[in-house]
């Protein structure tokens, strides 16, 4: 019913060629293809524009899915920050010479955050955080970290595992091994679980944590009382608080969300949003921490080209001209409430949570779980849309989008209900079941 003649054979084609020849098949996780729909997913883009994407068979989906793995904030291939990345590009992206657009990107983000006197830059979320952490650590002189959530693939984030194999289960990806990492790293990054400040309490009796790491909202609400915790216990030990906001920040209000609990960090980072999908990072923080970064050793070539700055600025801008935060809390709102009417309407039982602008849900199913999902992303693509758990949202998703992908929803949840009564999810399959996360490719 209502699906559409898609024919994909260049995507899947290049996607194995793909996996010959780079490792993993592509540089980040969340895009690969057995994360989405095993041998069916169209894997490559030839265009992108606003929420459409065109494949190399020349099929258009809509995207209701990552939006660039949250990096599109307003959208692909957005006009206002296309022109400004354009311009620099016209005039010169790199130079023997610093570019200005540096010192009004530093500028804005001190004004977003008056509490922050002091910003270095990257170019992407995992580079932004290991600067963060070596300037914590210069900072303090103290090596062991306390951490909660996910924060990239570097060396100080995955020795977690070092200690324990299961130390970033929750965390990161479950059993992810810390090939790689050197053995003399074990026991200096240490987690926690969100809203368990107990749990920290007790790592920091027992350990010299210099630095506290963690997402300062993640997929539920802050207890009362969680971050002012953290604070306190940063203060009480001389340990610097950073918080990643590279997949909150922008999302429900122009800047970091710490913004609007009021608790303020001692370093925030930010990456993907700010940019719109250019890349861009930056680290910000106060003075005395920030200063230390000139007590260490810093620096990158490419860290210092002009497209990233020009097109945060534009994003930035954009993003306050047209308070683009409050359309995605709206737009993701009203998802949640109808993927939870949908679901009663079909007797589905799910779990619908995150933040709003990156509204998830979960099928509650057990083991089958994870193939119901993998159901639900092979019946939607048929039906013209690319998805997963979540929808994250942008700027170019309206109303009437919004509108159409639930009349799609309703269709596929009633298919899925017959599978699971009829006990034929497996069958309906036309491919394997999506990896869950960490899976080797071969």
């Amino acid at each position: 019913m209502n699906r559409k003649k898609i024919k994909i054979k260049k995507g899947i084609e290049l996607w194995n060629k793909a996996k010959n020849i780079i490792p993993g098949g592509t540089q980040l996780l969340s895009k690969r293809s057995e994360m989405f729909l095993p041998n069916q997913w169209p894997s490559y883009f030839k265009k992108a524009k606003g929420i459409e994407v065109w494949d190399l068979d020349g099929n258009k989906f809509i995207d209701m899915s990552f939006m660039g793995i949250g990096a599109c904030i307003l959208g692909y291939a957005d006009n206002d920050v296309n022109q400004a990345v354009k311009k620099v590009i016209d005039e010169g992206s790199m130079c023997t010479l610093n570019s200005p657009e540096e010192v009004e990107l530093a500028e804005l983000l001190c004004q977003l955050h008056p509490w922050a006197k002091k910003v270095r830059y990257a170019r992407s979320g995992g580079e932004a955080m290991a600067i963060a952490v070596r300037i914590a650590r210069a900072y303090t002189k103290k090596d062991k970290i306390a951490f909660c959530g996910y924060h990239g693939w570097s060396d100080w984030y995955l020795a977690a595992n070092l200690a324990d194999k299961k130390n970033l289960d929750g965390q990161l990806l479950p059993g992810l091994e810390p090939l790689g990492v050197p053995r003399c790293l074990k026991g200096t990054a240490i987690p926690f679980n969100y809203n368990k400040l107990k749990e920290l309490e007790k790592i920091v009796k027992k350990n010299e944590i210099g630095t506290i790491v963690m997402e300062p909202r993640r997929e539920h609400e802050p207890q009362k009382g969680f971050l002012e915790g953290v604070r306190k216990i940063a203060n009480d030990i001389g340990a610097v608080l950073i918080f990643d906001e590279i997949t909150s920040g922008f999302r429900i209000n122009v800047g970091g969300i710490h913004l609007f609990y009021k608790i303020y960090p001692d370093i925030a980072v930010f990456a993907k949003a700010m940019s719109n999908g250019y890349p861009m990072a930056a680290v910000i923080g106060k003075t005395e921490v920030m200063e230390s970064a000139q007590k260490t050793f810093i620096s990158s070539t490419c860290w210092t080209e002009r497209t990233g700055p020009a097109s945060a600025i534009a994003t930035i801008k954009k993003l306050k001209r047209h308070n683009v935060p409050k359309h995605l809390i709206k737009m993701g709102e009203f998802i949640g409430r109808e993927w939870q009417k949908l679901a009663k309407k079909h007797e589905l039982d799910i779990k619908v949570m995150n933040i709003p602008s990156l509204i998830t849900f979960k099928f509650n199913y057990g083991q089958e779980s994870q193939a119901i999902h993998t159901l639900f992303n092979q019946e939607m693509l048929e039906r013209g849309y690319l998805t997963t758990k979540s929808v994250y949202l942008s700027y170019s998703h309206k109303e009437k989008d919004v509108k159409e992908y639930l009349k799609k929803v309703d269709i596929v949840f009633d298919v899925i209900k017959k599978a699971i009564k009829e006990k034929e999810v497996s069958k309906l399959l036309k491919g394997p079941i999506a990896h869950r996360g960490f899976e080797r490719l071969t």
